[in-house]
């Protein structure tokens, strides 16, 4: 049984309010210990008079949660991750926004749902993080570390040209728009509009897919988790840009980047019924006939 969980959330529309209110009202009969993420007191003015704990800082909670519910999109989920990321807790995602690989709980079935997170009725899917490790420091005070995938892209309209080695091998020369560097998470975001291979979760592999390639027989290429990648990259402008999930930095061209798969992992719920598989055939609608 739980005993305590942390709720996050980015934004407060309607839907994430009336799935704060249930969530807090439900798991409060249970006598969960509740504790809000509440960075800019924007909670309290939305849902005042709560007797759960608000806090700003993880690092600072009184006890460790047992779980971690991450009200919103894909988006929320992946601002949830950078803050949580260090306490090694489940992650669960409820679905108030639009897709939802990350977020796979729907709201429809919310009260069924927490039952099911109260029982302890998930089996866990641990998921593989990329690392940015030269240069360290950057990405607004955040360590360089991505759940979906860490892209090279060109500043200005002209294409850039990226070296890719592994270990000092060298792998390829790719000129395009860019290039993504993606976990198996990330295969159903950004690399999947790039059109490169779609992973399961707990597949440890790394993804390379270029972006807009100018040579049309360059094509994506999936890599061992034991790769140490360096990127070296050269264009016409003064910068490139780099992208660590949604945080965003430019670097001039003399910097180098070393990308590495990360030693930790992100815990993430899969409520027991469901898997990868039929939350594809569901986001992606394999399978479905529009014409009846």
């Amino acid at each position: 049984m739980l005993g305590s969980v942390a709720i996050f959330s980015s934004g407060f529309s309607e839907r994430t309010l009336n799935v704060i209110r249930h969530i807090i009202s439900d798991f409060s009969r249970k006598g969960i210990r509740l504790f809000i993420y509440d960075k800019t007191g924007d909670y309290a003015k939305h849902v005042p008079g709560g007797r759960e704990k608000t806090f700003s800082d993880p690092s600072v909670l009184p006890v460790s949660p047992d779980l971690i519910l991450s009200i919103g999109g894909d988006g929320t989920f992946l601002e949830t991750m950078m803050l949580v990321k260090n306490l090694h807790v489940p992650v669960a995602g409820i679905n108030t926004g639009r897709l939802g690989f990350l977020a796979n709980i729907y709201e429809e079935e919310i009260c069924q749902s927490l039952d099911m997170l109260y029982n302890h009725d998930f089996d866990i899917v641990e998921r593989s993080l990329l690392m940015i490790t030269e240069p360290s420091g950057r990405f607004g005070g955040y360590d360089p570390t991505a759940l979906n995938e860490i892209t090279v892209q060109k500043s200005g309209l002209s294409m850039i040209t990226i070296s890719l080695y592994d270990n000092d091998v060298y792998i390829n020369t790719y000129r395009s728009d860019g290039l993504i560097i993606s976990t198996a998470t990330g295969s159903t975001a950004y690399n999947l509009s790039a059109g490169g291979p779609i992973l399961p979760p707990d597949n440890n592999s790394i993804i390379i897919s270029p972006i807009s390639a100018h040579n049309l027989t360059v094509r994506p290429i999936v890599l061992p988790g034991t790769a140490c990648l360096k990127l070296i990259i050269e264009g016409r402008s003064s910068e490139y840009i780099a992208t660590c999930d949604y945080r965003v930095e430019r670097f001039p061209y003399s910097q180098q980047l070393m990308v590495k798969q990360s030693a930790e992992k992100l815990k993430t719920v899969m409520l027991r019924g469901r898997d990868f598989y039929s939350t594809l055939r569901d986001k992606l609608m394999w399978g479905a006939d529009k014409r009846n």
